[in-house]
């Protein structure tokens, strides 16, 4: 008897998350002696249980579906929804009586990691209680934080775009040789400096801006920043400075709490944001020259301008393989990347335990951080520059990009 499909979205989107949703959709709706239906969720696994489902076939005579590719944010929309730690409670059965009621055969979630605590979740209650539904994590996130792979779709179009904006700001900034001057760039990471550290993708040659690179995985000390702010604005007069939201005191305190409160989220994260500002009346303060600070926010997570070919690629191919993986039989694990070479530039597609996974995070390794907590070494650009090559056209529309859009 042919089974159903269902897939969602769930976390925060990146530039190529449609394209694993694209690549999922289409190797689905290809298997038509397997597969009835493919159903898209709206609003990830808290909406299924509000019943908000569509049918993605619907996308295809209207071009949506090619669309999906090359569109970012999340097309099915998506959630931040915790399900509850023990697997006694009411929510699962709820879950598995929906998904009974759909004859849903696979099902497929596209995220971080809470989205895979979410996928362990299911895959744990499926086995407890005998269901043969298939169950599935595909990758996804900026910032690149996910155990057990060598990097996650999303990563790579977001290093692009950061070290790309970071090389023009640098070049705005060199535009006046007459006064001393501080720009420092805030990039999104909480405890993983992965983002910010693609900035260093930015330089042309030793001793380009960014000067300064500073991650979540060292502690930060402010007065040795200040030591070297100034120390740089000797051979440097107009400096850049790239810091990670999320850098900290070493003791478990965010450098942006010195400035505000920092509330959380549905799982318990703090919201950060503001350390940039902090550090740019600390400059003021101590240093007296002109500094400005820029957060760069939730552009790197959805601009279509710097996608990456690689990444959109990848992300496509893990949707398909995710789809022959479950109808093989396979459940309760995560699609990977294995990376084979750097030069010639190759991976692999392979199945990791979603268990060893979720609720877990891969930080940028201490010996690729250099200068005491301040550089970025040859080996992290070494890894991160095969993932950001190739371009993708995005189709335009009276000039501006023309994306997916679901009514």
């Amino acid at each position: 008897m042919k089974k159903n499909v269902i897939i969602g979205q769930s976390g925060g989107p990146t530039a190529v998350i449609n394209g694993s949703l694209y690549g999922a959709a289409c190797e689905a709706l290809k298997k038509t002696e397997q597969i009835e239906h493919v159903y898209g969720m709206i609003n990830g696994i808290e909406g299924f249980l509000n019943n908000k489902l569509m049918d993605m076939s619907t996308l295809v005579p209207t071009g949506e579906l090619e669309l999906l590719k090359t569109t970012p944010s999340s097309y099915l929309g998506s959630c931040r929804f915790k399900l509850p730690e023990s697997l006694s409670d009411e929510v699962y059965p709820k879950l598995f009586e929906k998904f009974e009621q759909y004859n849903i055969g696979c099902f497929f979630y596209i995220g971080g990691n809470d989205s895979m605590d979410t996928v362990s979740k299911l895959s744990r209650y499926a086995e407890q209680t005998g269901s043969d539904i298939r169950i599935l994590g595909l990758p996804k996130t900026i910032d690149n934080d996910l155990v057990e792979t060598d990097h996650t779709p999303g990563f790579a179009s977001a290093a692009k775009y950061v070290a790309t904006t970071v090389r023009e700001i640098a070049t705005d900034a060199a535009v006046y040789d007459n006064k001393k001057s501080v720009t420092i760039v805030e990039i999104m990471g909480r405890h993983a400096g992965w983002l910010a550290a693609a900035s260093v993708l930015a330089r042309r040659f030793d001793g380009d801006n960014p000067v300064l690179i500073y991650l979540p995985e060292v502690a930060f000390d402010q007065e040795d920043f200040i030591q070297k702010v100034q120390t740089a604005l000797e051979t440097t007069p107009n400096l850049i400075v790239c810091i990670s939201e999320g850098i900290n005191d070493g003791n478990g305190m965010f450098i942006c709490e010195l400035a505000s409160d920092v509330g959380v989220d549905n799982f318990g994260h703090k919201m950060l944001t503001g350390s940039g500002k902090y550090l740019e009346n600390l400059v003021k303060e101590k240093l007296g020259v002109k500094v400005r600070s820029v957060e760069l926010n939730v552009s790197q997570r959805c601009s279509s301008a710097c996608l990456a070919k690689t990444d959109l690629d990848e992300a496509i191919a893990s949707g398909a393989f995710a789809v022959n993986a479950a109808l093989s039989g396979k459940t309760g694990l995560m699609v990977a990347f294995d990376r084979i070479s750097d030069v010639p530039y190759e991976i692999k597609c392979s199945l990791k335990d979603v268990n060893i996974i979720c609720n877990k995070e891969k930080t940028v390794p201490l010996e690729w951080i250099t200068k005491d907590g301040s550089d970025i070494s040859d080996a992290f650009i070494a890894y991160t520059r095969p993932l950001i090559q190739g371009d993708v056209e995005v189709p335009k529309k009276d000039g501006l990009p023309h994306f997916a859009f679901r009514r």
